[in-house]
């Protein structure tokens, strides 16, 4: 960024291009709190993590204009929503963050508050995960882009994967399903209410810690729910072999999806079935195992039958429709 005009003297910098890129990162790492892992953090080449066992790491970019508006969402809240949503694939694991690296692109024209602001969102989420930011990259681009890397561990535990749902088992969710989705139909008619669907769609409620609450109970498969219910589960369902059944009379309709589907004249069945961007946890359970208190039952596992394909039902016959979201254009 060395090119950008520099503020004139004793103006304070309004813009990236003003700040500079040292400057940034002093700014966005200050002050950040670590976890026990952390034996070194930014300021170095590399951090330094002292972990047992197996790793576990996993990335998202989140792209202006993809996976977020700055006309829909304030930067605290793209700076939290970075954080959740990759934290939220370490939970589907049954694991525990314990690093974050952060890569962040820009315009130089990008206003300073924009960043700092941003940088204040990755924190606070940070904190409320439980996770140290280890540090990161910034550099310039024509479009706002965040990468995050997580890296997490599994405290002794096998990792939960996708492959192990089996006949007989119960699925279960915990946490919210549908509301991002209907803050996305609010927002794209340019309304901003209901407040709750409008803010889950700016940052997921992940249901920290409960995917390792899972494993310990023995979850057998899981994923979190990022493009959709039907989509998701439909990954476990073909890694597994296995035809998963959702029944629609175990979802109860939030008034605030009841309100946006009477608005928008939608079915909030399909909000909650193929609406993306919640990050709730799906799993697999055995009949007889007592879920952790959060997770409520929505359907069951079948055996596929000879010839047929994993597929995942809805009341037991074929979903009519979309069931997920494909960031290049093919729904699933």
């Amino acid at each position: 960024m060395s090119s950008a005009r520099p503020p004139a003297p004793g103006a304070a910098p309004q813009t990236l291009g003003e700040l500079g890129e040292f400057a940034l990162i002093a700014e966005i790492t200050r002050g950040l709190p670590a976890v026990d892992e952390v034996l070194l953090g930014p300021g170095d080449d590399a951090a330094v993590l002292a972990v047992d066992g197996p790793v576990l790491t996993t990335v998202d970019v989140l792209v202006e204009g993809v996976h977020f508006r700055r006309d829909w969402s304030e930067p605290y809240d793209v700076g939290r929503k970075a954080i959740a949503v990759n934290v939220a694939d370490i939970e589907a694991m049954g694991g525990r963050a314990v690093g974050v690296v952060v890569g962040f692109s820009a315009p130089a024209d990008t206003p300073l508050r924009w960043a700092l602001e941003f940088a204040r969102g990755l924190r606070d989420e940070a904190t409320t995960a439980g996770v140290a930011l280890l540090g990161g990259d910034v550099t310039r681009a024509r479009d706002i882009t965040v990468s995050v890397t997580v890296i997490g561990v599994l405290d002794g535990r096998p990792p939960v994967r996708r492959d192990g749902a089996r006949p007989g088992q119960l699925v279960a969710i915990c946490g919210r399903l549908g509301w991002a989705a209907a803050g996305v139909a609010v927002l794209g008619r340019g309304f901003r209410s209901p407040r709750a669907v409008v803010e889950a769609q700016r940052v997921p409620q992940v249901p920290y810690g409960q995917g390792a609450v899972a494993a310990g109970a023995g979850a057998s498969a899981m994923i979190d729910v990022s493009d959709g219910l039907l989509g998701d589960l439909g990954h476990v369902a073909r890694a597994s072999g296995v035809v998963i059944d959702v029944d629609s009379s175990r979802f109860a309709v939030p008034d605030p999806l009841q309100a946006v589907a009477a608005a928008t004249g939608s079915d909030p069945l399909r909000l909650i079935l193929t609406g993306g961007e919640d990050h709730a946890l799906a799993a697999t359970f055995d009949s007889d195992r007592t879920l952790p208190d959060g997770w409520q039952v929505i359907g069951t596992v079948r055996e596929l039958p000879a010839g047929g394909d994993p597929v995942v039902l809805v009341d037991g016959a074929t979903w009519e429709g979309e069931t997920g979201f494909d960031h290049f254009g093919r729904r699933s």
